[in-house]
């Protein structure tokens, strides 16, 4: 019964944190700083592309956490790669 519930709050966090980074970029930007590889491949305004991007990422995993899907997820989609 734990596991079940620590599961949800876990992957509640995360799909939470990754939610706040992608409102409030800026917190995000300021603290770790510009990343030099999105600005020259997205142009300006790449960095908060990104920081953006990894949100969504964070967000959309820790829906799946939460869900139990994400072993799913991944033998779904590296299962072939990998011999899940």
């Amino acid at each position: 019964m734990m596991g079940f519930i620590l599961r949800i709050l876990l992957g509640l966090a995360i799909a939470a944190l990754g939610s706040y980074m992608v409102i409030r970029t800026r917190v995000f930007s300021d603290f770790f700083g510009p990343i030099s590889w999105a600005d020259a491949k997205f142009g300006g305004g790449g960095s908060t592309l990104m920081y953006k991007m990894i949100g969504l990422a964070a967000a959309f995993i820790g829906f799946m956490v939460a869900t139990n899907l994400w072993s799913a997820f991944l033998e779904a989609t590296l299962g072939a790669v990998f011999h899940f």
